[in-house]
């Protein structure tokens, strides 16, 4: 049988998973990662990033992380060295070409139009297609010699994530950063940087945003600042960052990760008995959601600043809207040398930032936009072709319109792992892979487009057979889920 070539994107954690799980399908890949080194976005991070999801959770279905790390939430550094334990036990270093910016992507064979008029993916429903010429040209620029070369692949898979590389960066109509005297970067350009605290040391710093990042480098600001010059915060949106994942010493995941939770939930495609059963149990779904805000609401003081979120917590679950906050981040603020200001809108003065709705001025040195990033526009500029630009990605804040998350049912030869979010991404990222390998092994076709259409208006099918994997009827349907329970799936 002809050997077919398999290109991979990225070099991340889920770029390392489809790395890895091809191997395992007896495939050959040649992985671009544009970076130095392996790890995605925790190969560039703030100095006091930590883990969002306890080791239990963030972690690869077939490696555990090693008895020395004891901590349930470890900072960077030794996220960055389980990372790098992974790449070296399954030897994927040596597939991998660093310093390789892919510069775009063009799908070959068919004609837009031909694509458009299939009733299966890639035409018959398999990963490679009919075999008339299809697949993806990569051009690839070498980072350190600058010289550009041209690859082609049987089948392409994209791991460039939707949280790096592409920052979003707001539009002032009027009174925008041209008139700001002092220095202005994002979030992305501070994790860049060597040594952050001779950068903010004696300034006044204002932070634009409301999430995670936000306020991690408020967290480090103020350490090095403290009163003297306080960091101030400008949000407009309050969101779930809480100091734990337990309440009363109970795991959150056991009331949100486990078979029996999902019963209180209504799902595209369900039965009508499923139906009733959520519909049943929505009190109770209530019920744990409340209890849980009101938890949270008290043992941090939210409720004392105004950060209580406008949405539930069982919204900001479901969302993938939770983050854990910096450790004693409260204390900072109780203290005063973080500020919150809550705005709709702000505007640049030569001095700082001017809170329209509020008419007060920030003074400010340093502006750090913590805004998030354009994952939808990083996602699109990769293809050359003006179809696959149109209709591979949603907006900003929504997912790419992908069957099972990662299949584009129009875009042939091409799939995209890891871009959905999830509480832990390294979990969905790596079953992803897992599913696309045992796909591009033969392991079974595709179904209609418009099947493939409908599952993803109807977000995706749930399968009508399961086999359980815990160990007794009360561990299957009461123990969390977590990566361990899905080694050794081929």
């Amino acid at each position: 049988m002809e050997r077919k070539r398999l290109g991979i994107v990225g070099a991340g954690v889920s770029g390392l998973a489809a790395c890895k799980h091809a191997l395992d399908k007896g495939f050959s890949p040649v992985v671009f990662e544009a970076d130095e080194s392996i790890g995605g976005v925790w190969a560039h991070t703030l100095e006091s990033t930590r883990l969002q999801a306890p080791t239990t959770a963030f972690r690869f279905s077939d490696m555990a992380w090693p008895e020395s790390v004891t901590e349930a939430y470890p900072r960077h550094h030794k996220v960055m060295e389980y990372i790098r334990s992974y790449a070296c036990k399954f030897d994927l270093l040596r597939y991998i070409r660093f310093n390789s910016q892919v510069l775009g992507v063009e799908y070959l064979g068919a004609t837009e139009e031909e694509i458009m008029s299939w009733e299966q993916w890639s035409g018959n429903g398999t990963a490679f297609g009919t075999g008339k010429d299809g697949g993806w040209r990569i051009t690839v620029k070498d980072l350190k010699v600058g010289s550009t070369e041209v690859f082609q692949v049987d089948f392409l898979i994209l791991c460039i994530g939707r949280h790096s590389g592409a920052p979003n960066i707001p539009e002032f109509p009027e009174n925008g950063p041209e008139l700001f005297k002092g220095k202005i970067l994002h979030s992305l350009d501070y994790s860049y940087m060597g040594n952050v605290a001779n950068f903010v040391k004696g300034k006044h710093v204002t932070i634009v945003g409301s999430g995670k990042s936000a306020f991690d480098i408020a967290a480090e600001v103020a350490k090095v600042n403290g009163t003297a010059q306080p960091c101030t915060i400008i949000y407009r949106t309050k969101h779930w960052l809480v100091h734990k994942s337990s309440i009363w010493g109970v795991d959150l995941s056991y009331f949100y990760l486990n078979r029996i939770s999902q019963l209180l939930l209504h799902k595209p495609g369900e039965g009508f008995l499923r139906y009733m059963l959520a519909t049943a149990l929505s009190p109770l779904r209530w019920a744990i959601s409340k209890v849980i805000e009101t938890y949270f609401r008290w043992s941090i003081p939210l409720q004392k600043h105004g950060m209580v979120p406008d949405y539930s917590f069982s919204f900001a679950m479901s969302s993938c809207l939770i983050a854990m906050l910096p450790e004693g981040f409260y204390d900072k603020v109780d203290e005063g040398s973080i500020v919150l200001k809550k705005s709709k809108a702000f505007n640049f003065s030569n001095d700082g930032i001017i809170l329209q709705d509020r008419n007060e001025s920030i003074k400010s040195d340093i502006v750090i936009l913590a805004t998030g990033f354009r994952g939808d526009q990083k996602l699109r500029d990769i293809f050359t072709a003006n179809w696959c630009r149109k209709i591979v990605a949603g907006s900003p804040d929504t997912s790419a319109p992908l069957y099972r998350e990662c299949i584009h049912p129009r875009i042939p030869q091409l799939a995209i792992v890891g871009y959905s979010e999830s509480l832990t991404n390294i979990y969905a990222s790596e079953r992803m892979a897992n599913w696309v390998a045992h796909f591009l092994a033969g392991g079974f076709k595709f179904p209609s487009i418009t099947c493939m259409e409908k599952s993803v208006a109807e977000w995706a099918k749930y399968k009508n057979i399961y086999n359980g994997k815990k160990k007794g009827f009360l561990a299957e349907w009461f123990q969390p889920y977590g990566p361990a329970d899905y080694a050794g799936l081929h």
